[in-house]
């Protein structure tokens, strides 16, 4: 992939990384925690466990058997070497993200499973709407200051283009207090998700557009608590390897009996 073509600066992520604060993952705790309980509900044992992380501290002691794979452009993965990967909150960063999934995939042996967790679109929706607008009033454009983040639709939709079978996507909302952006932005910096896109602005932001947020802010998303909200939405996506003891859809017109005579209803024919 070219440098044209690029979304996210991996020298910059990577300074933004080493940065954060352990005690400060409060995110990739969260989406550590409903990935085990995932897997609990899974009917499957998993012998031969991957999982792609920028953070592989969180996942020591919850998956201790599991190689832990840093979340490069090109995984340290092996053709069907595994039969479970977690892609661990890190897709949001990624230059191509079906190209992550496809090398998932690829890893995953017949009928193993992928369990990706992604940050959503409504993830730090009030900063974005604010930030956006205080710095059109003040400059007249827009800068990228926030990663794009696809939507739930979109995201489910990238596990059929990687390949994987039975795709399901959901997610969980986690809506966190702070006293003030300022305290928003310093956790987002203590996470190492501060901004680490190719075309970011460069140069310090001034003064008057961080208050300016911060009046915005107040006004549209305050809490009765005096503090203000922001979102985070982890979309939790599932797929399987393809294998030929998977449920498969039946052909249309195979049905042995009709639907109205199940329900046990009347049929009324539609006129042409």
């Amino acid at each position: 992939m070219t440098s044209s073509n690029m979304l996210t600066d991996p020298a910059a992520l990577a300074l933004h990384r080493a940065r954060a604060d352990g005690s400060s993952l409060f995110l990739q705790e969260a989406a550590a925690d409903e990935v085990e309980d995932r897997l609990h509900m899974v009917n499957k044992s998993f012998k031969d466990a991957v999982v792609v992380t920028p953070f592989p501290d969180v996942w020591r002691n919850r998956l201790p058997s599991a190689r832990l794979v840093a979340d490069d452009d090109r995984l340290d993965l092996f053709p069907l070497s595994c039969d479970l990967v977690v892609h661990a909150l890190s897709l949001h960063w990624a230059n191509d993200p079906v190209g992550q999934l496809i090398q998932c995939r690829r890893a995953l042996r017949p009928d193993g499973l992928l369990l990706c967790a992604a940050l959503g679109g409504q993830t730090l929706s009030e900063l974005r709407s604010c930030l956006g607008q205080a710095e059109i009033d003040l400059t007249g454009g827009l800068s990228p200051r926030i990663a794009p983040m696809g939507e739930i639709r979109d995201l489910g939709a990238l596990l059929q283009r990687a390949g994987l079978a039975l795709p399901v996507a959901d997610s969980v909302t986690l809506d966190v207090e702070y006293r003030d952006t300022a305290h928003l932005m310093h956790d987002l910096r203590a996470m190492g998700e501060t901004n680490a896109l190719v075309h970011r602005e460069r140069r310090f932001a001034r003064r008057s557009l961080f208050a300016a947020t911060e009046k915005l802010y107040r006004i549209h998303h305050a809490k009765a608590s005096g503090r203000i909200g922001a979102s985070f939405e982890i979309v939790f996506l599932t797929g399987w390897a393809p294998d030929a003891s998977q449920q498969k859809p039946l052909r249309p017109g195979s049905a042995k009996q009709r639907l109205a005579d199940a329900l046990e209803v009347r049929e009324t024919p539609l006129r042409d």
